[in-house]
């Protein structure tokens, strides 16, 4: 997830909201407020809401006055400069082609979003829409549009906006179509309100996952630019395009630069849920194509905000003036948001890498360990499983409702799910390195290949086996170059392939690798995504995220139960069930993941003392400090 989502505004005209009411597996804040159209309550109709969670209750009601973790007297103003790691050639979200201008989703709103520090992180609250509401077999959703909503011309936000948003998301973008295929019908109701239909009951993720939809204004994209011309949604442009968020674009230097500036008149800037955010008056993001050089901008003031990926980075490079000065500030916020598989993604439409017990040899190969300490410092974790560093992630072996769902699979999943909990290969020192890489040439040769000079050769070619890495940014060698070393050791061929962003990016799209480092990011509340990443039915989807192409039914299976699990309990049941069936599969060399965000800032901002458990809130719930921005000096 990946793959940005947005939160609560309450309209001025507030319909009153009171009391809690539960359903099925899903709890919601709020009482009948009456039908569609007169306002008398309807005996059966589902109740209205201004929140929804899939597990428990929205912590925030709908009186609240802000939420918790913002400064409500936040000053307004100021700049942030933050940095892009990519070009740009068009403001348009649903063209197929071009690169998306960073920022862009800061012009639009959605129809719900996430607070910030729920321990559900599935609670959404209503933004363009004021309420929702749906029938307990989660068979449709129904939301209704805020009255107040508009756009940056002044236009009402409209239900048909919502419809023609959602027909040219689907239209248009195959990854959309995907996540969205659960949806049969979409038709406005009543009262400015739209109902999504679904193909089936029982889908609880469906009716929150239609809420994170971003909404575009119909009447703008079927209209003219100021040359006269008909405007086309399925091309890139860049031409600013009409909005209804806090930001919209005031000026840009395609592929260089782009500057968003706070809407003045911004219909949601009193609601609850948007009070002591959304504080800077501008907004630039500026693209840096090459790591180094971006660092380098950074030391030199040419940009606010830092987040440190690389932990040898983190260890090695802080040590320049302004840090020394206290003109820039090291921080570190513990990550609780997400999980991640982050490794060696094994392209499964290459027959070489068919046989699991190959793409185990290859993690036998990988010295995490060493690496780690070398390169690291020692600060990073190795990944054991798909949901690192969450309670999503398996461990031990299976038991109870977890082993029940389990044993409907137990034929077609590897029999060390039943018996042996997954840890990987331990390095770290000479002796476990070479026991470890015996054992991957043992593996190799149950699997049919012979050793012979030195080399790894596949009988039936006569060709030695060869992997291609594939990769984007050099810094990624001081892992790769080790790696590279033991695979040589064993007598498999490594070649690195560096190339730059878009044709790494267009290789990934047409599957034209061996193996690339890729993570898949993980919320804490898995569910339809699920699919994508690894189901049957996306894998010969080039603009899927099924990256290594795995076709299987049993984890078909799997994520059918994590899309329908009734309640918290068994939804975590069957993402360890569906993380255990993944890794005994071994279609990842797992890497390593941090749980905290390191990060480094000019000291011009401030933060509230109280941040959010699952996100740093930047740049949204920051200000600029004036005071700071004094001692430290101006901007370059």
């Amino acid at each position: 997830m990946v793959v940005t989502w947005r939160v609560l505004k309450m309209a001025a005209a507030r319909i009153a909201f009171a009391g809690a009411m539960s359903v099925t597996g899903l709890t919601l804040a709020g009482v009948t407020i009456g039908s569609l159209a007169s306002g008398t309550a309807i005996a059966d109709e589902p109740e209205w809401h201004h929140a929804s969670a899939l597990n428990g209750t929205p912590k925030y009601g709908p009186d609240v006055s802000h939420f918790d973790y913002v400064n409500p007297d936040a000053p307004k103003g100021g700049v942030v400069r933050l940095a892009s790691s990519s070009s740009f050639d068009t403001f348009n979200i649903l063209a197929q082609k071009g690169n998306i201008a960073p920022g862009i989703l800061e012009v639009y709103e959605s129809l719900m979003e996430p607070s910030l520090d729920e321990d559900d992180i599935s609670a959404q609250y209503a933004v363009l829409a004021n309420a929702v509401r749906f029938p307990d077999d989660y068979s449709w959703v129904e939301y209704r549009i805020d009255p107040n909503a508009r756009w940056h011309d002044g236009e009402p936000v409209t239900a048909e906006d919502v419809v023609w948003s959602f027909e040219k998301a689907i239209e248009l973008d195959p990854r959309r179509k995907f996540y969205y295929q659960n949806v049969v019908s979409t038709e406005i109701v009543a009262d400015n309100t739209v109902r999504f239909t679904f193909d089936s009951a029982g889908n609880r993720e469906l009716p929150k996952i239609m809420g994170q939809l971003t909404i575009l204004p119909k009447h703008w994209w079927e209209g003219k630019n100021a040359k006269g011309e008909a405007r086309d949604i399925t091309r890139a442009t860049l031409e600013p395009p009409l909005g209804s968020g806090p930001y919209r674009i005031r000026d840009f230097s395609p592929s260089r630069q782009v500057i968003y500036e706070r809407v003045e008149d911004y219909w949601g800037k009193d609601l609850p849920f948007r009070v002591g955010t959304n504080n800077f008056d501008e907004i630039r993001y500026i693209a840096f194509l090459d790591d180094s050089v971006q660092f380098e901008a950074f030391k030199g003031d040419q940009y606010d905000f830092h987040v440190e990926r690389s932990s040898s980075q983190w260890a090695k490079r802080y040590d320049f003036p302004a840090v020394r000065d206290g003109r820039v500030v090291k921080e570190i916020f513990q990550d609780k948001s997400v999980g991640v598989m982050q490794g060696f993604f094994l392209n499964l439409r290459r027959e070489k890498f068919q046989n699991p017990d190959v793409r185990r040899a290859l993690n036998y190969a990988y010295d995490f360990e060493t690496t780690n300490e070398i390169v690291s410092a020692n600060l990073l974790k190795r990944v054991n499983s798909y949901f690192a560093g969450t309670e999503l992630a398996s461990s031990g072996l299976p038991k109870g409702k977890e082993l029940e769902i389990l044993e409907e699979v137990r034929d077609q999943v590897p029999p060390e799910v039943f018996t042996e909990e997954y840890t990987n290969p331990v390095g770290g020192n000479p002796q476990n390195v070479r026991a470890n890489l015996r054992e991957a040439v043992k593996l190799l040769r149950g699997a049919g290949f012979e050793l012979k000079d030195r080399k790894m050769i596949d009988p039936a070619t006569g060709e030695q086996f060869a992997v291609e890495f594939l990769y984007r940014d050099k810094a990624s060698e001081r892992t790769l170059l080790p790696y590279a070393k033991n695979l040589e050791s064993i007598g498999i061929k490594p070649v690195l392939r560096l190339v730059d962003v878009s044709q790494f990016v267009n290789r990934v799209r047409s599957r034209d690798f061996d193996t690339v480092v890729l993570a898949i990011g993980q919320s804490l509340s898995p569910g339809n995504e699920q699919r994508e990443y690894w189901g049957s039915e996306s894998a010969d989807n080039p603009s899927s995220a099924n990256y290594s192409g795995i076709k299987n039914p049993a984890i078909d299976h799997l994520i059918d139960k994590v899309i329908f699990a009734q309640d918290r309990e068994t939804l975590v049941a069957a993402t360890h069930a569906l993380d255990r069936v993944l890794l005994w599969n071994h279609y990842v060399v797992p890497q390593f993941y941090s749980d905290e965000t390191r990060t480094a800032r000019w000291n011009r901002f401030g933060h509230p003392d109280r941040m959010p458990e699952y996100s740093t809130g930047f740049p949204s719930i920051w200000w600029y400090d004036a005071e700071l921005a004094e001692e430290t000096g101006a901007a370059r």
